[in-house]
């Protein structure tokens, strides 16, 4: 039996923010995330988190302008931990450590 071939240009695009619609989602998100252990990947995340929640309502709670919060949560950002736990607690997030 011959395989059919994927054309990957058929298939609808992935974007994570139609999959954080709950706060139990967007945590099992953020903690899939952590365990990989990427900086990049987690500072994208942050990112998909923000979208999904509103750039602009965050840029608020933050005090971070909306431009800035972009620029800091691409994959490839080295923003400073002040902007990173300034958004976490926008989000109405908190990140934990255990032994």
């Amino acid at each position: 039996m011959k395989k059919k071939k994927l054309n990957i240009s058929t298939l609808d695009k992935f974007d994570a923010i139609d999959y954080l619609k709950s706060d139990k989602d967007i945590a099992e998100y953020l903690t899939a995330v952590l365990e990989d252990g990427d900086p990049g990947l987690f500072m994208a995340a942050i990112g998909d988190i923000a979208k999904a929640k509103g750039m602009m309502e965050i840029s608020k709670k933050s005090g971070v302008t909306r431009e800035a919060l972009y620029r800091a949560l691409k994959i490839d950002s080295q923003p400073r931990f002040e902007t990173v736990a300034k958004v976490i607690h926008a989000l109405g997030l908190r990140l934990t450590v255990h032994a």
